[in-house]
């Protein structure tokens, strides 16, 4: 029998979606499950966005260009100058997905063996976008204690060696919802230029920013042009998940060049999204109000909810819709099964994400679960009773 490759075998499973079978198993036999494992929006899709598609009018479903059609970077270059990014539509590369922009992002800057940096937890396909790469990620650990704060640059500096080459951030963070600040950013630019590394910062969450709280991108900061490599999606911003359309943004105009090479492999992105995508620019600032005050609701019912519960600690998130909470478990894999095999109230249950998956380090993260406040909040509270009545009986309680 031939045997599978050592990649294919060392590829990690998602978190986020390895519980799906013993979801499937519990709604066979009649449980109801409040899914907030999974990033996927209730929120509606802009009407502009689906309108577009609805109109759409061609005779030949054509290849677009590799780098996206030049009506819709244009759009995107519209979009980003008006958060004072100051690109042109040449800095943009339209992919499938943030997913691929990523994954071309690590094949155009790192070599094989070369390593990248990343503030733990992390959104966890980062590992499978780096096991794919033949890179190596070097976790650097935040902590619940203080909401996932940055950690100090001295603890960078100590990751650093001749193999590293880049520090990649997610902003506002997935899964924690940390929104890093203005401070932390800048300490990062002056950790890249000294070291000559590149920031890849994925901002899929950008709108998603609460209490008033400022986002800060990168592509803000003076004399980093060189090193920035904003990852972005249509699927968050617009709740529109399954467009699968993404962008990668840099003004290092050798970089652009090699990721368009990696591009043009993969022939294209898909004419639909691009149409849809360049619609959804013209989405009005209303609609973003509305879902900024929706999920603000959802987060103050969810955190307030889950810091109620004796034994569980969850930090208040600035932005994304994400927590990670801590809980009085013994191990978060494990209660996440049993949750969805042995556990039901009332008929209904609840699927989380372990928050092991999103960490590098061993044994890290295993009292811990993500959260995605993606549910509306009548919802969110039969969720909290849910998981509540789980605690007090799961055998695995620890004090």
């Amino acid at each position: 029998m031939p045997k599978i490759s050592n990649k294919g075998i060392n590829m990690p499973a998602s978190p986020i979606r390895k519980l799906t079978p013993f979801a499937d198993k519990a709604k066979k036999e009649g449980k109801k499950i409040y899914h907030l494992n999974i990033g996927q929006p209730d929120i509606e899709t802009p009407e502009v966005m689906l309108n577009a598609l609805k109109n759409i009018d061609f005779k030949v479903w054509a290849y677009t260009p590799s780098e996206g059609t030049a009506s819709y970077r244009s759009k995107l270059a519209e979009y980003y100058n008006k958060l004072n990014y100051n690109v042109e539509p040449t800095d943009i590369l339209v992919t499938n997905g943030g997913s691929e922009a990523i994954t071309i992002a690590m094949q155009a800057c790192l070599n094989p063996g070369e390593e990248i940096i990343i503030p733990e937890p992390f959104y966890a396909n980062y590992n499978g976008f780096a096991c794919s790469s033949d890179i190596v990620v070097k976790p650097i650990m935040s902590y619940i204690d203080n909401g996932f704060a940055l950690p100090p640059i001295a603890e960078f500096e100590k990751l650093i060696t001749e193999k590293t080459k880049a520090i990649a951030i997610c902003n506002p963070n997935n899964p924690t919802g940390y929104l890093y600040s203005r401070e932390e950013l800048d300490a990062l630019k002056e950790l890249c230029l000294k070291h000559d590394l590149y920031l890849f910062s994925d901002e899929a969450y950008r709108e998603f920013c609460y209490d008033g709280r400022a986002f800060i991108s990168p592509m803000h900061l003076d004399d980093l042009e060189e090193n920035v490599v904003v990852l972005d999606t249509v699927s968050k911003r617009y709740s529109a998940c399954g467009a699968r359309i993404g962008c990668l943004i840099t003004k290092n105009k050798e970089l652009y060049q090699v990721a368009l090479k990696f591009a043009q492999a993969r022939l294209s992105p898909s004419l639909e999204g691009q149409i849809a995508g360049e619609a959804a620019v013209d989405t009005p600032d209303s609609y973003f109000e509305a879902v900024s005050k929706e999920y603000t609701a959802r987060r103050n019912t969810l955190v307030e909810g889950l810091n109620a519960m004796e034994g569980v600690f969850c930090p208040n998130p600035g932005g994304a819709f994400y927590v990670v909470a801590k809980l009085p478990i013994d191990n978060a894999d494990v209660f996440c099964q049993w949750m969805l095999e042995e556990f039901a109230y009332e008929s209904e249950t609840v699927m989380m994400a372990p928050a092991t998956g999103f960490y590098s380090s061993s044994d890290a993260g295993k009292n811990e679960v993500r959260l995605a406040y993606v549910l509306n909040q009548q919802d969110l509270k039969k969720a909290l009773t849910c998981l509540q009545k789980a605690l007090e009986v799961y055998p695995g309680r620890v004090s």
